[in-house]
C-alpha cells in the first residue's frame, strides 16, 4: 500500500511510520521536511495532496498543543488546539474522500488523560469531538473507505522527554501497532484505545 503519514517527524509519527515502513510505501509528511503540510491550513492539506497524489491510506499522528488554562491570554491562544487537532483532522478527512483508493483507510489522532487536571478541559473537547466526528462521519466514506481514531495516551518516550516519570507511559512501539491494526485491518468508525483496543 501507499501511505501518507503525517506529523512523521514526532515521537508517535516516527514510529508509526517506520512500522508501516517495513511493508508498505510510506510518505513522510509534517511542517519540516521535502513533504510539508500545516494542519491548521486547509489550503496546505490541499497542497499535500497535489503534491501526493493518489494514496491507499491516510495516518496523521500530528501533535497538538499543550495543556491551555481557560483564562489563557486570548481567545486565539485558548482555541488554537482547535484549528490544529480537530478542525484541521476534520479538514483532512474531507480532503481526503477524493485522494484515498477504495477500501482504503485514514486514521486520526485523539487523545485522552487519565483524569482532568487543570488545562486539560480544550484536550477533552477536542479529543471527544473528535471521536464522535469519526463514529458519524464513518457512516458518510465514499467507496468502503474505513476512518477510525487511534487514542494513545502518554508515551513513554515523551514523558522522559519532559523529564516525568515514564512509568505511566506505553512505550512508542506498542502505540504504533494500534495504527498499524487500523490501517490493516477491518475497523471502521472507531477509537481504538491503546492497551484496550
Amino acid at each position: 500500500m501507499k501511505i501518507l503519514a503525517i506529523g512523521a517527524t514526532g515521537t508517535i509519527g516516527g514510529a508509526v511510520a517506520d512500522a508501516l515502513a517495513a511493508r508498505h510505501e510510506v510518505v513522510r509528511a509534517s511542517r519540516r521536511g521535502p513533504v510539508r503540510v500545516d494542519m491548521a491550513d486547509a489550503a496546505s492539506i490541499d497542497a499535500l495532496f497535489t503534491q501526493v497524489g493518489e494514496v491507499d491510506a491516510v495516518v496523521c499522528c500530528a501533535a497538538s498543543g499543550g495543556l491551555t488554562p481557560l483564562d489563557a491570554p486570548s481567545d486565539t491562544d485558548f482555541w488554537n488546539g482547535l484549528d490544529g487537532k480537530l478542525i484541521g483532522q476534520v479538514n483532512l478527512v474531507r480532503r481526503a474522500l477524493t485522494h484515498v483508493r477504495a477500501g482504503g483507510s485514514v486514521t486520526l489522532t485523539s487523545g485522552r488523560f487519565a483524569e482532568p487536571i487543570p488545562g486539560s478541559s480544550l484536550g477533552y473537547l477536542v479529543n471527544a469531538g473528535l471521536e464522535a466526528f469519526v463514529h458519524a462521519a464513518a457512516t458518510e466514506m465514499p467507496r468502503s473507505v474505513r476512518l477510525n481514531a487511534v487514542s494513545p495516551g502518554w508515551v513513554r518516550e515523551t514523558l522522559l522527554s519532559l523529564g516525568m516519570d515514564p512509568a505511566p507511559g506505553t512505550p512508542v512501539t506498542e502505540v504504533a501497532n494500534v495504527f498499524m491494526e487500523a490501517v490493516e485491518g477491518t475497523a471502521h468508525g472507531r477509537t481504538l484505545t491503546v492497551g484496550t483496543s
